[in-house]
């Protein structure tokens, strides 16, 4: 998997990214938080490691960025501190939008778990995301099925979601077979 790794401390962030490359992953090294949101904005990445202490923006509010970020996929981001993991930190971490808060220094089985974690929770996220666009519709009247058994039109459906106005007519098809029935009820 692509990571984005965001770490302002050289030793460290050599040290992370060996880690990281050995374990089989891409990784996209940043050295400071502004630079990890300029990157991630450009190309957004699944999985984020970030430092919580760095020049620029800080691991928190690089975090509630990716959070802000319209129209992204759901970016899995693990948040490294040498801080104490205090409640309180913990609490901010959480606040931030953060879904894993580490502390350094990593140990190579450590991050390796929280990644397999990571890849799961990423996959279920496309799983829903993709049973999220399809749409029940009934295969004899093609209505749509809503929240508590509703089910409407399907132009009802799409018009409420796009704002779509619909017109009515009959293809060349459908014309020949209404022609026909009314030819065998007048005749």
């Amino acid at each position: 998997m692509k990571i984005l790794m965001s770490e302002d401390d050289p030793v460290a962030a050599k040290i992370l990214q060996l880690t990281l490359e050995r374990l089989g992953h891409e990784v996209v090294l940043a050295r400071t938080g502004t630079e990890a949101w300029a990157l991630f904005d450009q190309n957004p990445t699944r999985i984020i490691v970030s430092d919580w202490m760095m020049p620029g923006i800080d691991g928190l509010e690089f975090c509630r960025k990716v959070r802000a970020r319209a129209n992204t996929s759901y970016t899995y981001f693990i948040l490294l501190t040498a801080l104490d993991t205090s409640v309180e930190n913990f609490e901010q971490a959480t606040e931030a939008g953060v879904d894993d808060f580490l502390t350094k220094p990593l140990h190579r089985a450590t991050i390796q778990m929280r990644l397999r974690v990571a890849e799961r929770i990423l996959r279920f996220t496309r799983e829903i995301g993709q049973l999220q666009q399809l749409i029940p519709i009934c295969c004899c009247c093609h209505k749509v099925r809503q929240d508590h058994d509703y089910w409407e039109r399907v132009e009802t459906y799409i018009s409420n979601r796009t704002g779509a106005h619909f017109t009515h007519g009959l293809c060349p098809a459908c014309f020949g077979k209404e022609v026909a029935k009314l030819d065998e009820a007048l005749f």
